[in-house]
């Protein structure tokens, strides 16, 4: 089954030597996610992007990929590897938002709309006072902010720009560009100014 995850990370993971920065963290999270049994199709590059919300923090370091996963997992078995290279990276999960040595999200597996159409309707239209305060307790997919996204959306367009959204009914591409021209300029490929 084909998976779509974004990654990112803006602080160092001193727990290990020497200490990793954001990009070498991503870079190794792509190696461990194929050493669990899934087949990395494509990644895109590395992306600075500001941290979210202003000012919490460091620049994110930011990339999307593809996988093939296992298709005797179910999708909270996918999330739940996903889950364990964080760990194994020294993600620390004390609060919403705030600084992490990785994230992984699993934004889509294929067209799949878990758990249904109305709990996904209910999470992807939350305004955003309730964003920063709820947390869904199930999986929901397509992740709910997906299309807010510059950091997600950009390097996601290098590799699934056409990728449908199931509800939405927009690819990747057409997604990224509807943001707001500011986002997306947020949005560097690391190595160039």
């Amino acid at each position: 089954m084909r998976i779509l995850v974004a990654l990112g990370a803006n602080l160092p993971n001193d727990g290990v030597s020497p200490v990793r920065t954001p990009a070498d963290t991503v870079a190794a999270a792509l190696s461990d996610i194929a050493a669990s049994g899934f087949t990395l199709r494509a990644q895109s590059q590395l992306f600075a992007t500001p941290c979210f919300p202003a000012g919490a923090g460091p620049d994110y370091v930011n990339a999307a990929a593809v996988f093939d996963a296992p298709d005797a997992l179910s999708p909270d078995q996918v999330l739940a590897c996903l889950h364990r290279v964080e760990a194994a990276h020294a993600r620390a999960r004390s609060s919403r938002w705030a600084g992490r040595t990785l994230d992984l999200d699993l934004l889509a597996i294929g067209d799949l709309v878990l758990p249904n159409l109305d709990v996904h309707a209910h999470w992807q239209t939350l305004v955003p006072a309730d964003q920063a305060r709820l947390t869904p307790d199930q999986l929901i997919l397509p992740h709910p902010r997906l299309a807010d996204r510059a950091f997600v959306l950009v390097p996601l367009a290098e590799v699934a720009a056409d990728w449908c959204h199931p509800t939405l009914e927009k690819t990747t591409v057409q997604l990224r560009d509807a943001l707001p021209s500011a986002d997306l300029a947020s949005v560097r490929p690391i190595g160039q100014g």
